[in-house]
């Protein structure tokens, strides 16, 4: 038997509204689950919330729950619950309804509530959304878990009339637009007429291919048709609304496949035109595809080892710059300053599109970033240090991922080569930076101070002394203990201090070299 699983909270609030007395011979609102939810569970994905669609209206919600929240024109109420889940703490309860004509593409000029769940579904945008599955005789408090069974994946019946039964709870779905029938054959389809849908709401456009990536459905026809006819709506939506798509897109596994079809679908140029300016644009000897091509690979690489956002936007914007920095032609053509112009491009790119100060900061450098030379032979140490420094040790580890990003798309075979390797090992060298004499709190200065001493080697073997306390215990690094140490280590002879001095210097070369060591085997590096 197949099953999906309702948890506890959610079935609680359902029980709620079915429960409520509403006078002396009337009991009970209808409650729904709808929308992605319904979508998800019949695909056998966990939901990402849990929305429910109910005939009460939003005040009588607020009665039923007093640790609520209503706060839109939407009659949508927020429902507090004490779950410790966090996809859990909020359920919404939104009010059936209908929407009026959509003047500006973005918002519907008036909302009236509705009397029944088809006419509430019959608004939604793509038919694989439009279900509700009805949960009745839920009882308070709620099991655990409530399961729904079928036959098998495949076994969606189509009809609101035949009732699911399992648990002693009995489930009927509402799928007045066969949205079960698309989910078995993997579309992508808007209710009802597609230019009417996005002219409601332009966002839809992009929203009907994300879902086409995030679930790898296809778009059927009329649907495809009418993203292209309409693509230019695109322009007038919020842009914070244009960019939590795109992140959905970018982090999706099939991010590649998402710009494509923005491409396709004639969307890109409206949201991210620069990006464009690679396409056919060839590179190098150094690279296998034109610009377009290699960005489009370097994604599909950060998306299939879940990089993070940044560095997944870093891998397709890194060479945006190409195209205007190119010199000569064929294999030995150059794109000077690339790098630099390509992170300003970024930076104004992602502005443009609403994103945090933070992150807009973290991927511009990045790519300002992405050209630093790895070879181990050619660099010194210091090159290293400047390199963390300037993209934070926080993001230096970004910065290598985005290295094995570009790598891939440029047609390599291997992301993670030897030379990589050993900078990575020197990287990590570098970050782990044990305690120096540089972080101790007492100076060579204090030293001469507490002890009434001047200039000399005693300073010197004195702080090395004090330096192995520290590398023992971080704890003893305050002034008042180790100025202390230092007035009885100054009562020791000249010679005594300067082998206990050779002493804690061979300890401290002693832990670097094992530390080394111990890197190199981590990068399996010589």
């Amino acid at each position: 038997m197949f099953k999906i699983d309702i948890p506890k909270e959610t079935l609680n609030v359902i029980a709620k509204l079915q429960k409520s007395r509403l006078s002396a011979s009337r009991q009970g609102f209808q409650a729904y689950l709808v929308g992605g939810c319904v979508r998800d569970l019949l695909m056998e994905r966990e939901p990402k919330d849990w929305d429910i669609a109910t005939d009460a209206k939003p005040e009588e919600i607020q009665k039923i729950f007093s640790e609520s929240v209503y706060e839109n024109q939407f009659g949508t109420v927020g429902v507090k619950t004490e779950s410790n889940n966090e996809k859990l703490k909020i359920i919404e309860i939104t009010t059936f309804r209908i929407e009026g004509k959509y003047s500006d593409q973005r918002h519907p000029d008036e909302i009236k509530f509705a009397k029944t769940i088809e006419e509430d579904l019959g608004r939604r945008d793509f038919t694989i959304n439009a279900m509700a599955l009805q949960i009745q005789n839920v009882k308070i408090p709620a099991c655990a878990k409530a399961s729904v069974g079928r036959k098998n994946q495949n076994d969606f019946e189509q009809t609101s009339s035949e009732l699911y039964e399992t648990n002693n709870l009995k489930f009927k779905i509402i799928d007045p637009f066969n949205g079960q029938e698309d989910i078995k054959n993997k579309i992508i389809r808007t209710v009802g007429n597609p230019d009417d849908r996005f002219n409601e709401d332009a966002l839809r456009l992009i929203r009907g291919i994300r879902f086409s990536v995030e679930l790898g459905f296809r778009i059927e026809e009329k649907t495809t048709k009418a993203i292209k006819n309409n693509a230019d709506l695109i322009k007038i939506i919020a842009k914070e609304r244009v960019r939590d798509e795109i992140i959905k897109i970018l982090m999706a596994k099939n991010a590649k496949r998402g710009i494509e079809i923005l491409e396709e679908l004639g969307i890109l140029k409206h949201i991210i035109p620069e990006l464009r300016e690679g396409i056919g644009v060839g590179q190098n000897k150094h690279h296998k595809y034109t610009v377009w091509e290699h960005s489009l690979h370097s994604l599909d690489y950060a998306a299939l080892e879940n990089y993070s956002l940044a560095v997944r936007i870093a891998a397709l914007f890194h060479d945006m710059a190409k195209p205007r920095t190119k010199t000569g032609n064929g294999p030995e053509s150059h794109f000077y300053g690339h790098d630099i112009i390509s992170a300003k491009m970024a930076e104004k790119i992602l502005r443009n599109l609403a994103f945090p100060k933070e992150e807009i900061e973290k991927t511009s450098t990045l790519i300002r970033y992405h050209m630093f030379k790895a070879d181990t032979e050619e660099i010194t140490g210091a090159a290293i240090r400047r390199t963390i420094r300037a993209v934070g040790a926080e993001n230096i580890w970004e910065l290598i991922n985005l290295r094995t990003a570009d790598r891939i798309g440029s047609g390599v075979p291997k992301a993670w080569p030897y030379r990589l390797r050993s900078y990575m090992a020197l990287v990590e060298k570098n970050l782990r930076e044990p305690v120096s004499l540089k972080e101790m709190i007492l100076k060579g200065d204090d030293v001469m101070k507490v002890l009434t001493i001047p200039p000399g080697p005693k300073i010197g073997w004195i702080l090395y002394i004090l330096f192995e306390e520290i590398l023992d215990d971080p704890s003893k690094n305050n002034y008042d203990y180790l100025a202390g140490k230092a007035i009885q280590l100054g009562k020791l002879d000249n010679e005594t201090l300067k082998k206990l001095a050779e002493k804690s210097k061979q300890a401290y070369e002693q832990l670097l070299s094992e530390e080394e060591e111990e890197i190199k085997k981590k990068y399996y590096v010589k």
